[in-house]
């Protein structure tokens, strides 16, 4: 199944559901069983067999009447009538002794679910669970009561697996620029129906998490933090460093308690050595450093919010990361380019290790770069820059309005549709759309010395700058959209030499830029490039996460969906 097919599946009516196990809840304690045999179990020959379990399964299955109503696509009944039909209408979770260890074995693994971000209780597992010991308790059961329960745990499995698969939430209701695609294939009915009811094979929910690195490190904090909650202790410490921000108290009992806690939240971290800072003020530079604030060692107002910030919202935004990360491919590989648009940095992977990591600058809050999934096709030498219509119309309009000599000041020249040059002076606002607009090769061209396209329908892609002022900066969200990197030439030649395997060096490159001439060099390898929001992420050790200030605040309306 594919995504769109799999966004048309739904979780049950919890009101539905609850009515059903408290059906089977009634079925079990009302039974007044039967003579026990020397062959005790649900389809023992004093109990209903195997045929009438299929009868009523098929009966309970049976298909709405949907006339004249429009098909919107395969539900959670459409996919258990297919994997039950599959079975022949047998049970997945009873055999001729009762509940399975497998039954057992998959309420288990679904307790496991907290750590994925996503509430245990959105499966009604309590009462599951409740159900189950009845039915550990009781041996012959009445049938309707098997057949409702083996539904229920079979619907819970599909639902479980498809939420670790594909995400609770569909991206697009609470992210407009998330374009990165998920084609990871939701097999869950087939393997249901190929393992456990054909092999008596359990497929464990941990086959539907993603692979990506990043998700198991997140559900390890994940545990962690919440360990912090149940404690207490750190909490409390944190209200009284919330409460000296607000008095703007930093005395040094204050001072204590901000290293014990940013000691416990960061037990990992490093402080430098520098003989002209405290060893507080040294783990305050650290601290700040983990958190992209400016590292002044004080315990300044923007620390302070810092570290008084609860841990329920710091676990808040580890589950909208793991949610982001469902989002993607289950398995995105080992050799990749990911930026990360909040951390405004560049990882680029080469057999799970970074084989380059550098700053990049984003687009602006105006002006926001999407989330998005594509191939790096080629690297171009000395790019010409072509004006696209958001900076045509925010940008060069306005510009050529108050200043003829717009165009010549950036450089730009406009063109008619036969190519020929236009004279600026007859350019306005009732015909600039008629005129193409384009930047030629050069020091000064908007895109830098090296451009590297992943053609995508959004038109976003990688590419130098003349302005490099701006990579120093620790708020880096400047650009209109596209991404500029930190080291374009270095990551040219890497790509061109390394994995291209051409004759290519810095030398080489240096020739080409001189040249001012374009220079196209196809790739025989494609590059996959993720460019996604992610406000917590792997350091560059890649065992310990970074939490990530959120540029365009898109962690709210995630987070109050995923609650």
């Amino acid at each position: 199944m594919n995504e769109r097919e799999a966004r048309a599946y739904v979780l049950p009516d919890s009101v539905s559901l609850i009515v059903i196990l408290f059906c089977i809840s009634f079925l079990i304690s009302c039974s007044n069983g039967h003579k026990e045999s020397s062959k005790k179990g649900v389809f023992s020959s004093q109990f209903p067999d195997k045929e009438e379990f299929a009868s009523q399964l098929q009966e309970m299955l049976k298909p709405e009447d949907t006339a004249g109503k429009k098909k919107k696509g395969t539900t959670i009944a459409g996919y258990l009538r297919l994997a039950y039909r599959q079975n022949d209408y047998g049970p997945f979770w009873f055999d001729k002794n009762g509940l399975t260890d497998n039954a057992t074995t998959f309420l288990k693994d679904l307790r496991e679910i907290t750590w994925d971000g996503i509430d245990q209780e959105r499966y009604h597992l309590a009462e599951l669970n409740k159900q189950a010991e009845l039915f550990e308790k009781k041996k012959n059961i009445d049938i309707a009561a098997v057949v409702a329960f083996d539904t229920a745990l079979t619907s819970t499995y599909l639902n479980a697996s498809r939420d670790l698969l594909m995400g609770i939430v569909p991206p697009k209701l609470v992210d407009s620029l998330w374009f990165h695609g998920n084609d990871t294939v939701w097999t869950a009915p087939e393997l249901l129906v190929d393992q456990l009811g054909k092999n008596d094979r359990y497929v464990s929910l941990d086959s539907f998490r993603s692979k990506i690195p990043a998700y198991g490190l997140l559900r390890e904090e994940l545990k962690r933090f919440n360990k912090l909650m149940v404690d207490g202790k750190l909490d409390s410490m944190i209200s009284i460093l919330h409460s000296a921000a607000a008095a703007r108290v930093t005395d040094s009992a204050t001072q204590s308690v901000i290293t014990t806690v940013i000691k416990t939240e960061l037990p990992w971290v490093q402080t430098r050595t520098d003989d002209s800072l405290t060893e507080s003020q040294q783990l305050l530079v650290a601290y700040q450093d983990y958190h992209g604030i400016k590292p002044t060692g004080k315990a300044d107002s923007t620390t302070m919010r810092y570290l008084g910030t609860p841990l329920s919202n710091t676990t808040s935004k580890i589950k909208a990361n793991l949610e982001r990360l469902r989002w993607m491919h289950r398995d995105i590989g080992d050799f990749y380019v990911l930026v990360d648009v909040p951390l405004m940095e560049l990882f680029f992977k080469r057999n799970g290790e970074n084989a380059m990591h550098m700053r990049v600058v984003v687009g602006r809050p105006e002006r926001q770069t999407p989330s998005l999934g594509a191939s790096m096709a080629n690297i171009v030498i000395n790019p010409p820059w072509g004006v696209p219509p958001t900076i045509l119309k925010k940008d060069v309009l306005p510009g050529i309005t108050k200043n003829v000599n717009y165009l010549k000041k950036k450089g730009l020249k406009a063109y008619d549709r036969k190519g020929n040059v236009v004279d600026a002076t007859l350019i306005n606002a009732g015909n600039y759309r008629n005129y193409t607009y384009k930047q030629a090769p050069g020091d000064d061209n908007s895109l830098g010395y090296v451009k590297f396209n992943l053609p995508n329908p959004w038109d976003i892609y990688l590419h130098d700058t003349p302005h490099r002022d701006d990579f120093p900066l620790r708020y880096r969200a400047k650009s209109s959209g596209c991404v500029r990197v930190q080291k374009p030439k270095e990551m040219a030649v890497y790509i061109l030499s390394q994995i291209e395997k051409l004759n290519f060096n810095n030398d080489t490159l240096e020739e080409m830029i001189k040249t001012h001439k374009t220079n196209w060099k196809i790739l025989k390898n494609k590059i996959p490039v993720h460019i996604v929001y992610l406000t917590a992420y792997p350091d560059t050790t890649g065992k310990h996460i970074r939490l990530i200030s959120d540029i365009y605040k898109r962690d709210g309306r995630l987070i109050s969906y995923i609650r």
